[in-house]
């Protein structure tokens, strides 16, 4: 019924005139009641608020058709701030009188069937009245529709066009019509908001569609009354709630609720009046932006005098900030930035017209300036540069900041394009590159909220890079393609796709750098276009003929545009076929890295790239590390919305030591948003080329033009591209290039004869002249570095402001004088400084400030209302320093001074309050801490603890009173809060200083235990440093003395008491020794870590049987076989006790210190029991039962062979072999060791360190380090002893030389160096064929601590050993570590890790660089040190192709049979680039015998074998071996005997080493020519799946064919060369049918065959690939066959290969 009544009612209005629309009759004033309140804060009531209310008559009156007038009457205005809703509005006097007269001034609006039109209003007439008056028109906006009661549409509105929703109903008793319209503002087609300083962060719309960070909605709720022509307003009440979190929204959040009422009071006669002045188009109803843009929310500033208000604010800057940051600093700097963005650019001049010659105040006009972020700092910097009022530096460092801080609008933008064709910036090319970069910048913060950007703004750089790529311009077309990347424009991408190599000649001709460049240029142009990059990305990398390098650039583009699962999968099938190991490597490890990836913004591509990599073969996963790699990792926390990322992108062409590009790059993810900080690129190409290679290569003419001739017969070799020596580097701040450079040889040179220049030698004179007279100077630096604004209208009019500020301040006072004695002339030399004794005295104070504020609330320039946090950081560490050095007495000495310390050198002050201020009573302006000080009270644990279990309403019972202002009989209590505070402190005696960290925190989180309530409240966090009461310390010394008076500094003096060298020999005695002294085991040190034998032991052993008893006397020398017999026949029982202390590794080699026992069974429990319970075994959980461990023993692995000795071995000899393996190294050393156990009696020591603390008793603390050189005996003794008189710790640390191969060291400490011990032996063998070294550590004692940190750091490390390594429980010596590590080869290493329960084997572990084992020994062939290194570095990175066994293994590691023809020169190894630096050809003669010939230099080198030796020539001519090494006498290259052969030597040239014997070869090349060879051994680039190809580039499957394409053919058959074959192609012999059809085919890889006139007399098979042409078209004739070579392979077949010719007389 209800239904139908409404029905009746809607086709009643619908028939009027007026329809639905609110009606406002002529000749009548309709008065309305109009209140606006608006409160910023959290949800619960009992905290603190801020808030704004507007009171007010409103008079609408009907002007003329559609044309309204309306008036404010009685305005008022009143703040909030204080606990809600207990306290009541303040009124705000002032600004309701100052604001009176615009308030009340009548407005004209157009207005027609409920929409709001065109806004009128006289000029004078602020925004801000002119917003509050849209709140209220706001109101009046109803689109009613006729025919529907619940509907949707986009509705414009103050706060622009948004989703609505209506709904009507009727309430038929009171004839009122009921409306609700509710505005979802998250889904607006245009929505009015400012952001400012979000430019460079990219909105994650995975992490807002799960919990957005900002929310709001409206609900209007009209109550009608059907007129004559329409419908009367009789009330309209508005709520509005936004809320924001930085969090996820259940982590809570802080909202800004607007109310609005608008009640009909009266109607009146009267009319309004407009005022006498123009009325001009105002706008619409959205909200007008307004002062507020510059208006910061942190301070009110009445500006009267700006150019007097800006003079104060920087006397207090540079007055305040001398020595010492004040607290009050960054406000006081945000003050200033306000100050200067309200005044007018004529302030500006005439405030740097007073102060431009005043430095300090000058600086800080220059750091404020940019911070401004207007264009008239873009114009004050032009000016002034222009006018030479500023330096080079100066407008670096100011254009810098400007570009990335001053809003991006037209005006700005025409600025740096001026400034861009300003002649000062043109001629000096870094602030070229600053500004049309900047210019980049620019143009893509101000697209960044544009749906389209004008195409004009970035159309200039287009057309500089289309003529750069005119001019060839290779510096400016790297320049604009960065500008063009900065821009990030979409229009950009044709002329930036058009320098990518898939565009014609003309591009492939540019350097691949700027290749390289271009393509990084298409990221920022991804974040707006991704499937356009996509498309040119996965084009460029598809293409397999590109650089390997463009394909991985390629790759990275790519993943940035976060592509969907389908191309990701089409990415891994490429991949699954990639050829390019490279390529596949960085690819595969990319995406593996992306799958782990946990942040929202890559849940998609990390999904697709978790179904892609099953798709590629695991085997990627283990490539080595000379392959690319792509890292990415990152942590996220999808609560907090909170992460971080790191990218590392690791670029390698050719498997070279240095890198050929390096990307690193970090990315913060905050609030749903996600930023790339930092990004650092790095490109080394050429560059460890040029720092190794012979510089006298380059241009030599003949060198080039002799080997050219030599290799003309290979007419289809393509030389590859010779790389320019260049490094460049690039640095990206926020995603866009701020700088970058390029380095060559040309600016190394320049920067070298600038820094060995006089004027540095002057500059270095003018500093030191300046330190003797004495130098203070004071430096402050300030900084903007955060301002992040978001601004956005409520439904009142009043604009809400979310933002983050953060304003540092640093400063230093530094004094520094310097002294000498005796006194320097006034015209010294440096060296003179060396005779002298420096003194330089150092004061320095560091400090630091810095402010953040996070903001949410109203803001305008009349009154803020806001809910701010605020977080204070203050520190100042200052240091007092005197150094003083005499070279002539070797003294160097370090004091530190006592200095006046605050009393918190650092403190963090966190608080959250409600703000009111407004701009007519500045003085009223009131803070609220946003939870209250009654709330705010101290605690007990036991209250902490119940309120935990109990709940708020709970908590809510206990509280105290708040009166509600709707309910006044509600009464609500306050909780208590939970309250930390905290104090820890630590004394340090040792320098007299007491530390205390001071935490205090009063939070929100009694409300809900939530992230944002923990953070609202008050912390703070305070570092404070005092001196220790009555231990008052007056200087810190450290001092070094070099040389014979190092024994006059030690303070305190070291007697090391004798040790008893023969142990008591009655078992009483040792029993009692046990009870008395349970430091002491059975044994000594020497035993525990003794070699194999007992026979010349000095250190007596115990001995023992089962029938004799305990009065057998120990003697000091026993027979060497008795041992030996008695350790084997019970070497079982022996190994599982371990009641050795030795490393024995043979049964036949025992320990000094072994206990024997003929009753093996007893000795064995016995003796395991006793040492488990007191030896480190413990730790490794050792097994005690002796039969199990001989079980576990035998199913072991154990290594094939046993480590020997090389100082073992090198004295061995047949007649005294039992005298030298008995022969014990420890026993050595401890004889060296007893001779003199302290080296201070005899020797001085060689240099003394004293580290110590002045007191004022006169009381020493600190360390003196005593080192001890005995080089008769090549022993070192080290010496730290406690200065405490009472402390008699100390460590004492011998070592001993013993051999070349084994160094043995002593380490003991703790009373008198007595407590613990350990002994360490290093020492070099052999482990069957291969070089090993082995590191023993064995103890007697050690502390208890160590031992379980021991413990908790082998259990980790066990648990967690990678894959490959051989873990297996063993029975090791109890109280002994070792490490073996065997070189199997060059590159490859066993190791064998020994414990006393376990051991670990890492087999053929490959190590990236060769281990230089015979250079270790000191044979590189060159005697300058340069040369030597030079050597090494290329040694350790060299590519090794090798002959042996008719097996040929390339620079690759991949082997194939070479079948040579005879007399006929193969290409073995070449440089392949245009400079032709060596080459190395390989033939093999009529008797099968092997002949190289290395062409080098100016030189050609021949090796052949003759009978049994090597001959060399050299140019033809013959060098005997008697006179090698032969050195060139210009060039840096040797030739030299090695081995059994000849070795030539040429590192600088990129030919490390040519090693020439009879039965086989080798040819290294240097590092950096990887990728740059060609011939029989390979391009050195890793790519063992490309390895076979042929000088036309192409890669054929047969190793045959490719070797026999590096033949060098003759000419005719009376060549010199005695070569009688030639590369031809050639015809299969039998017709083929191909598709269908009859063909005959050519093949396409060259066949060796016979010159015209020989014929062959040995011949092999060759699978060659073949092309088909159809069987009648035109046969090719012989001399065009040449031309197959570039066709595609239809089918392959065998052919028959000619490796030995002869020829007839009648040959040609």
């Amino acid at each position: 019924m209800r239904a139908v009544v409404l029905a009746l009612a809607l086709a009643f209005v619908a028939a009027q005139p007026h329809n639905l629309a609110p009606e406002f009759a002529p000749s009548k004033t309709y008065v309305y009641k109009y209140e606006a309140l608006l409160l910023s804060g959290l949800p619960e009531e009992g905290l603190a608020k801020a808030g704004l209310k507007i009171k007010s008559k409103v008079l609408i009156r009907a002007e003329a058709e559609n044309t309204y007038m309306m008036k404010l009457e009685e305005p008022e205005l009143f703040e909030y701030n204080g606990v809600w809703p207990k306290d009541n509005l303040t009124p705000v006097t002032k600004l309701t009188t100052a604001l009176a007269a615009q308030l009340t001034t009548p407005i004209r609006f157009e207005y027609a069937n409920g929409v709001v039109g065109k806004v009128f209003a006289p000029e004078d007439i602020t925004p801000f009245v002119m917003n509050i008056k849209r709140g209220i028109m706001n109101i009046l906006q109803l689109n009613i529709k006729k025919t529907q009661n619940v509907y949707e549409l986009q509705e414009a509105g103050a706060q622009g066009v948004c989703k609505t929703l209506y709904a009507i109903t009727e309430d038929e008793k009171a004839d009122r019509i009921l409306l609700t319209k509710t505005r979802d503002l998250n889904h607006c087609q245009e929505r009015i908001v400012k952001d400012m300083g979000l430019a460079y962060t990219e909105k994650c719309s995975k992490c807002q569609q799960e919990s957005k960070n900002l929310r709001g909605a409206t609900a209007y709720n009209y109550i009608l009354k059907p007129a004559s022509h329409g419908i009367l307003i009789l009330e309209a009440a508005v709520n509005e709630l936004i809320q924001f979190s930085p969090f996820s929204e259940r982590n809570g959040a802080a909202q800004m609720q607007t109310k609005q009422s608008l009640v009909f009071l009266e109607v009146q006669k009267a009319p309004i009046v407009p005022i006498q002045a123009q009325y001009l188009h105002r706008g619409s109803l959205e909200y007008e932006f307004s002062s507020e843009l510059l208006q910061t929310p942190i301070q009110l500033i009445k500006i009267t005098n700006v150019h007097a208000q800006i003079a104060e604010v920087l006397n207090h800057l540079v007055t305040h900030d001398v020595e010492r940051v004040h607290e009050d600093a960054p406000l006081k700097f945000l003050e200033l930035i306000q100050l200067l963005r309200d005044a007018r650019y004529e302030d500006l001049e005439t405030i740097w017209s007073q102060y431009k010659t005043r430095p300090v105040y000058r600086q800080w006009i220059l750091d404020a300036i940019p911070a401004t972020g207007t264009p008239a700092a873009l114009r004050f910097i032009k000016e002034k540069f222009a006018a030479d009022e500023l330096t080079v530096a100066e407008v670096a460092q100011a254009l810098v900041a400007c570009m990335h801080m001053v809003t991006a609008n037209t005006e700005s933008i025409k600025l740096v394009e001026a400034l861009a064709m300003t002649q000062n910036i043109v001629q000096n090319p870094i602030l070229r590159e600053i500004v049309f970069l900047g210019y980049g910048t620019m143009v893509s913060k101000y697209c960044v909220d544009l749906p389209v950007c004008p195409i004009e703004l970035i159309r200039p750089i287009q057309e500089l890079l289309a003529e750069a790529v005119v001019r060839d311009e290779i510096r400016d077309i790297t320049l604009f393609v960065k500008v063009l990347g900065n821009a990030g424009h979409p229009t950009s991408l044709k002329p930036i796709t058009k320098i990518l190599p898939i565009h014609g000649t003309a591009a492939t001709a540019l350097p691949m750098r700027v290749h390289a460049d271009a393509i990084m240029a298409l990221r920022n142009i991804a974040k707006k276009e991704p499937r356009m990059i996509q498309e040119v990305a996965l084009q460029l990398y598809m293409d397999k003929s590109l650089h390997p390098e463009l394909r991985m650039l390629a790759c990275i583009v790519l993943f940035e545009t976060r592509p969907a699962m389908g191309l990701v999968t089409s990415l891994a099938n490429i991949v699954k076929e990639e050829q390019n190991l490279q390529v596949a490597s960085f690819t595969y490890s990319h995406m593996k890295s992306l799958t782990r990836s946990t942040a929202a913004i890559h849940a998609s591509v990390a999904a697709a790239c978790n179904v892609a990599i099953k798709i590629l073969s695991p085997r990627l996963d283990r490539a080595s590390l000379r392959f690319s790699k792509a890292v990415h990792m990152d942590f996220y926390n999808s609560p907090l919305m909170l992460g971080a990322a790191a990218s590392a992108f690791y670029i390698n062409d050719a498997a070279t030591l240095l890198p050929r590009s390096v990307v690193a790059k970090t990315t913060a993810y905050l609030s749903g948003a996600a930023a790339d900080v930092l990004e650092v690129g790095v490109r080394t190409e050429g560059l460890q080329e040029v720092l190794l290679k012979d510089p006298t290569l380059i241009d030599n003419a003949d060198r080039i033009t002799k080997m050219k001739r030599v290799i003309k017969a290979l007419s289809q070799l393509r030389s590859l591209p010779t790389s320019t020596p260049l490094a460049s580097v690039y640095i990206k701040f926020f995603g866009q290039e701020i700088a970058f450079a390029n380095i060559d040889k040309a600016i190394i040179d320049q920067a070298i004869a600038i820094a060995t220049g006089p004027s540095v030698k002057n500059l270095g004179m003018d500093a030191i002249k300046a330190l003797l007279s004495g130098v203070s100077y004071n430096y402050a630096k300030p900084i903007l570095a955060t301002e992040v604004r978001r601004i956005l209208p409520t439904a009142a009019g009043i604009p809400m402001e979310l933002s983050l500020y953060t304003s540092a301040v640093a400063a230093a006072s530094v004094k520094v004088r310097a002294t000498t004695t005796p006194a320097l002339q006034e015209n010294f030399h440096l060296s003179h400084l060396l005779k002298t004794d420096i003194r330089l005295e150092t004061e320095i104070k560091p400090s630091i400030a810095t402010n953040t504020f996070a903001v949410m609330g109203v803001n305008t320039a009349f009154i803020q209302s806001t809910l701010l946090s605020r977080a204070k950081l203050n520190s100042i560490v200052p240091a007092k320093i005197v150094a003083r050095l005499d070279i002539n007495e070797g003294n160097f000495k370090i004091e530190a001074l006592p200095v006046a310390v605050p009393e918190e050198i650092a403190a963090v002050h966190v608080e959250t309050l409600a703000v009111t201020r407004n701009i007519e009573d500045l003085a009223a302006e009131k803070f609220t801490p946003i939870i209250p000080t009654k709330i705010m009270e101290p605690i007990s644990r036991e209250i902490l603890t119940s309120k935990r279990t109990s709940s708020l309403a709970a908590s809510l019972e206990t509280s105290s009173e708040i009166v509600r202002e709707e309910v006044k009989a509600a009464k609500i209590r306050f909780p208590k809060t939970a309250r930390l505070n905290k104090k820890y402190c630590a004394k340090a005696y040792a320098i007299g200083l007491k530390g205390c960290i001071k935490v205090a925190t009063y939070n929100a989180a009694f409300i809900r235990d939530i992230a944002l309530y923990k953070l609202a409240g008050r912390h703070s966090f305070a570092i404070t440093v005092k001196p220790v009461e009555s231990e008052a310390i007056e200087r810190l010394e450290l001092e070094i003395q070099v040389g014979p008076k190092a024994a006059e500094k030690l303070v305190k003096e070291i007697n090391l008491s004798q040790e008893i060298e023969v142990e008591e020999r009655t078992p009483i005695m040792t029993k009692l020794k046990k009870m008395l002294v349970p430091g002491v085991r059975n044994g000594s040190l020497s035993s525990s870590s003794s070699s194999s034998s007992s026979s010349r032991s000095i250190v007596s052993s115990k001995s023992s049987s089962s029938s004799s008893s305990s009065s057998r006397v120990i003697s000091k020398a026993i027979d060497a076989t008795t041992p030996i017999k008695r350790r084997h026949s019970s070497s079982s029982s022996s190994r599982s006790s371990v009641s050795s202390r030795s490393s024995s590794s043979s049964s036949s080699r025992s320990s000094v210190s072994s206990r024997s026992s003929s009753s093996s069974s007893r000795s064995v429990t016995t003796s395991t029991r006793s040492k488990s319970a007191s030896s480190i075994a413990s730790l490794f959980s050792a097994s005690s039962s002796s039969s199990r461990s001989i079980v576990q023993l035998s199913k072991k692995r154990t290594y094939p062979h046993k480590f020997q000795r090389t100082h073992k071995c090198l004295f061995l000899t047949a007649t005294s072999a039992i005298v030298s393996k008995s022969r014990s190294s420890a026993a050595s050393f401890q004889t060296i060791y007893n001779k003199n156990k302290y080296l201070g009696n005899d020797l001085p020591p060689t240099f003394a360190v004293i580290v110590r603390a002045i007191r004022a008793d006169q009381k020493v603390f600190g360390y003196e380090l005593a080192v001890y050189l005995d080089k008769p005996e090549s022993r070192l003794q080290i010496i730290l002893a406690n200065l405490a008189a009472d402390d008699n710790w100390k460590l004492c640390a011998d070592g001993v030389v013993l051999s070349m191969h084994k160094v043995t060291a002593k380490v003991a400490w703790g009373a008198e160096c007595k407590q613990y011990d350990t002994m360490i032996t290093a020492e070099t063998g052999l482990l069957g064929p291969s070089p090993a070294a082995r590191l023993r550590v064995a103890w007697n004692e050690l502390p208890s601590a160590f031992k379980r940190y021991a413990k908790k750091v082998y259990d980790s490390i066990y648990d967690y050993m990678p894959a490959g390594v051989i873990k297996e429980k063993d029975e090791n010596s109890a109280k002994q570590l070792s490490l073996t590590v065997v070189a199997t080869s060059e590159k490859t290493l066993d190791l064998i890790w020994k414990t006393p329960t376990r051991t670990v084997y890492k087999m053929a572990l490959h190590l990236p660089l060769a281990l230089p084992l015979e250079e270790i020994k000191g044979l590189t062939p060159f005697d300058e040190v340069a040369d030597k290194i030079n050597f090494l570095v290329t040694k350790a990175a060299a590519a090794e192709c090798s002959f042996e066994r008719e097996t040929l293994t390339t620079f690759n590691n991949r082997r194939y049979r070479n079948e040579m023809p005879l007399s006929c020169y193969q290409v073995l190894a070449q440089d392949c680039t245009d400079e032709l630096k060596f080459m190395v050809l390989l033939k093999k003669d009529h008797i099968e015998q092997n002949h190289i010939n290395v062409k080098i230099a100016d030189i050609d080198i021949d090796l052949y074998p003759k009978n049994s030796d090597v001959i060399v020539k050299v140019n033809g001519m013959e060098i005997p071996i008697s006179n090698l090494p032969y050195q060139h006498p210009t060039a840096k290259i040797q030739i030299r005997p090695k081995g059994e052969g000849i070795s030539v030597f040429a590192p600088s040239h990129g030919l490390h080493e040519v090693y020439f014997d009879k039965n086989s070869w080798k040819v290294q090349v240097a590092d950096w020519m990887k990728g740059q060879t060609c011939g029989l051994c390979g391009k050195a680039d890793g790519e063992v799946r490309q390895e076979y190809r042929t000088p036309s580039g192409r890669v054929t499957k047969s190793a045959v064919s490719y070797a026999h394409s590096w033949v060098l053919p003759a000419q005719s058959c009376r060549d010199t060369t005695e070569c009688r074959m030639k590369l031809e192609s050639v015809q299969l012999e039998r017709p083929v049918n191909i598709h269908g059809q009859e063909s005959r085919c050519y093949s396409v890889e060259p066949v060796l065959r016979c010159l015209p006139g020989c014929f062959p007399v040995k011949t092999t098979s060759v699978f060659v690939g073949y092309h088909c042409l159809p069987i009648d078209s035109a046969p090719i004739r012989p001399e065009s066959l040449s031309s197959m070579y570039d066709n595609s392979v239809d089918l392959r077949e065998k052919a028959e290969a000619h490796l030995a010719c002869s020829c007839t007389a009648q040959c040609a």
